[in-house]
């Protein structure tokens, strides 16, 4: 665990690394491409403020963006009680609970540490899933808490958002420069403007990936070994799977918060390529591994 959790700092402080490199790159090519130093600087301000932001108001952000509002104690006794009970077993602090009103069952933790954590379930899951099984999730959150995976994997939330609207922009602003532009001797620098464009998105799901599936199977260990019950998760995942419908505020931004896939896609019926590119493990070989314990 305590190796997990080194190398969840190290990855952050590489994708940080990595977001500063690609925006400073970014704006480089456009204060070439516009002659405008001022340009660079915006993007070295950009790319310094965008690391700040990420790190303390991404789980904000990615609260706001799934529609997670407040649980009230007084109306989700039981989920505040589960919740609480894990974290005293776990030694965490009880993290701020909150609730996404959408019929899929899933849920995901956010937040940059166990004592600015937060978990959100949605209605679908408070319906479905008995009290071992709820607890088999919430066990699972409360690893990714323990282990800091939310922290790399809520900054990757914004990080990535940002890189691909910034290619967005570009590509974009190539429809509006005249033909003298055009003719500056700098068309290679153009050339790599826009593969650095073209390859933004791709670059932002190769980091999602990289924080994505090892970690499950992870949280699903360690929170089995929390509720000392494997059956209970293996059981909530099984009725996970078998609801096919995508949730409502599903977004490719953040997609690997979930214990799985938002979009309500069989695991079963994708491809092999698909499987490789997913974020999250196929959900019948973390149940396979969950029995197996």
């Amino acid at each position: 665990m305590y190796n997990q959790i080194d190398s969840n700092k190290r990855k952050t402080v590489y994708l940080f690394f990595f977001f500063a490199v690609f925006l400073i790159a970014i704006g480089w090519a456009f204060s070439y491409i516009y002659d405008s130093q001022i340009i660079l600087v915006i993007a070295v301000l950009i790319a310094i403020f965008q690391s700040w932001f990420s790190y303390y108001f991404s789980d904000s952000v990615s609260l706001a963006v799934s529609g997670a509002k407040v649980a009230p104690e007084s109306q989700f006794q039981e989920l505040h009680h589960i919740v609480e009970n894990l974290a005293i077993t776990s030694g965490l602090p009880k993290p701020k609970i909150y609730v996404i009103n959408d019929p899929s069952p899933n849920a995901f933790a956010t937040g940059r540490n166990p004592k600015h954590a937060s978990v959100a379930v949605t209605t679908g899951l408070l319906q479905v899933m008995e009290k071992r099984e709820l607890e088999g999730v919430l066990a699972h959150e409360l690893s990714h808490v323990g282990n800091y995976d939310i922290l790399v994997m809520t900054v990757t939330v914004t990080l990535v958002g940002t890189i691909v609207l910034l290619s967005d922009i570009f590509m974009r602003s190539l429809w509006f420069r005249g033909r003298d532009d055009s003719n500056r001797g700098g068309g290679y620098l153009i050339l790599i403007g826009i593969i650095l464009a073209i390859l933004a998105p791709v670059f932002a799901k190769l980091i999602s990936m990289a924080i994505s599936r090892k970690r499950e199977y992870l949280a699903d260990a360690s929170g089995s070994l929390l509720t000392r019950f494997p059956e209970g998760l293996a059981s909530a995942l099984e009725k996970i799977e078998k609801y096919e419908q995508p949730m409502k505020s599903a977004n490719r931004a953040t997609a690997h918060l979930y214990i799985n896939e938002p979009f309500g896609v069989d695991d079963r019926k994708q491809s092999w390529l698909t499987t490789i590119i997913s974020t999250h493990p196929p959900i019948f070989d973390r149940i396979k591994k969950l029995r197996a314990m």
